[in-house]
């Protein structure tokens, strides 16, 4: 063995630290003596420090060896001539596996990503050429894609996951939230359901996450408790938690408190959509749960966005709004598409009176969930306090048109013809028609005892 293959083996090993050292003081030879190492050789060195950088978070680092690493490639591929090592006069055949060049790219990729600069990651991704892109490849350039709005392109490579892993739920997902149709997306899916035993409930599943990123909430929830019957996915923690969240915009807080709650108690170490149910305890008042919540989440992980959004929510409904922008704005640090975290600092900075900062915010929510009536709401307080009448009207009457006329659409609606004399008459109609769908509908009711 040379100590190349010592550098791989401690790399296979896990002992980045150790790597670390090593490839650096090894780097520093090889810049002072050029004869001492190969070329692939020098490459693999600078692929293995780039990696322990990588391991600790050190990703602009991390990219500048990544490059430097595909320069020495590009450089090592102009040549056939290797140059012998010393330390050993022969070439192990192990020490000729070079780190796959693919994977340096992704691995470049997800530093950029890391140091949010993702039209980066887009750039180095998209220089791979189609054939050579893992299903990895592909899911991170669709998720990109889609952040940064280009729809197309993000379909097409979830499709490409979809191709080569039939079974990547959430490359399903992706295209069921770009509007791909259910069916379209069951039928990439029909041969491995046909072939695969005990796969039945898949197509089930597909068509109620469909009728979720449709907005048709009543359906989505009736097909997602069919699944929750069957004998073999009883007890799945994802189960209550999406009915959770569906309860939740469909304005059902008491069953979407219950089905969180079951969920936690399926699996103690939950962490996603507990932004949500934190949110739902303080605006019952219950700010003790909330802050229990809170510092259990906090336990968990602190790198994720909901323990930081639950408290957050502690410190809002105690009206102690600058600490819940400071919190809000950590959330969306670590998670810049999490719509709790957008809402809840869009909110603080609306009631600390910086409204135009607010409309940003809740617009950017609207474009992340364009089914989530908070949204909405979010943004046309944002226009009331303003007294921004006319686009509250236009915003109010697009989300009627948009998600149909039910009790939570009515209500907005009527909350926005209140403001205008002209059309308050109008809003008790509009009150009448959504307490006459959902009688305990409490926004409704308030709504309508002030009208009395």
């Amino acid at each position: 063995m040379n100590v190349i293959d010592h550098v791989r083996d401690m790399a296979a090993a896990g002992l980045h630290s150790n790597l670390r050292l090593l490839s650096s003081l090894l780097l520093t030879m090889s810049t002072n003596n050029p004869e001492l190492f190969s070329p692939s050789q020098k490459y693999q060195l600078l692929v293995y420090h780039a990696d322990s950088l990588f391991h600790d978070k050190e990703y602009r680092n991390a990219v500048s060896k990544y490059t430097m690493a595909l320069q020495q490639k590009k450089a090592l591929s102009k040549t056939s001539k290797v140059r012998p090592s010393t330390g050993n006069s022969t070439s192990t055949p192990q020490s000729q596996c070079l780190p796959s060049e693919i994977e340096v790219k992704y691995k470049m990729a997800e530093c950029y990503t890391m140091l949010k600069q993702d039209k980066d990651a887009i750039a180095i991704l998209d220089g791979i050429p189609s054939r050579q892109r893992t299903p990895k490849i592909n899911m991170m350039l669709a998720n990109l894609y889609k952040k940064a709005g280009q729809e197309r392109p993000s379909v097409t490579s979830y499709k490409e996951v979809l191709r080569q892993c039939p079974l990547a739920l959430d490359a399903i997902l992706g295209l069921l939230s770009l509007s791909v149709k259910g069916a379209e997306v069951a039928s990439m899916t029909m041969n491995v359901i046909q072939t695969v035993p005990n796969l039945d409930w898949l197509s089930v599943w597909i068509k109620a996450y469909a009728f979720v990123h449709t907005g048709d909430n009543s359906r989505a929830i009736n097909t997602i408790c069919s699944l929750e019957k069957k004998s073999l996915l009883r007890d799945n923690v994802d189960l209550p938690g999406s009915l959770a969240d569906l309860y939740f915009r469909a304005g059902d807080n008491k069953n979407s408190v219950l089905k969180f709650e079951q969920a936690q108690m399926l699996d103690p170490y939950l962490i996603k959509g507990m932004d949500v149910y934190g949110y739902l305890l303080a605006r019952e008042g219950r700010l003790e749960d909330v802050e229990n919540l809170g510092c259990r989440l906090f336990n968990i992980s602190d790198q994720h966005a909901e323990p930081w959004v639950v408290s957050g929510c502690h410190s809002f409904y105690s009206k102690r709004y600058s600490r819940a922008l400071y919190l809000g704005a950590k959330a969306i640090q670590l998670n810049s598409n999490s719509v709790q975290a957008l809402l809840l600092k869009g909110a603080a900075l609306r009631n600390m009176g910086r409204v135009q900062e607010a409309i940003i915010h809740f617009r950017e929510t609207i474009r992340l969930a364009p089914c989530r009536l908070d949204c909405y709401e979010g943004l046309i307080e944002c226009y009331l306090a303003s007294n921004s009448i006319r686009e509250a009207m236009v915003m109010a009457n697009n989300v009627y048109k948009t998600l149909g006329a039910n009790a939570q659409t009515l209500t907005l609606l009527a909350t926005v013809c209140l403001e205008d004399p002209v059309t308050q008459e109008k809003a008790k109609t509009l009150l009448d028609k959504a307490l006459n769908q959902r009688p305990d509908y409490i926004k409704a009711v308030v709504k309508k005892s002030r009208t009395a």
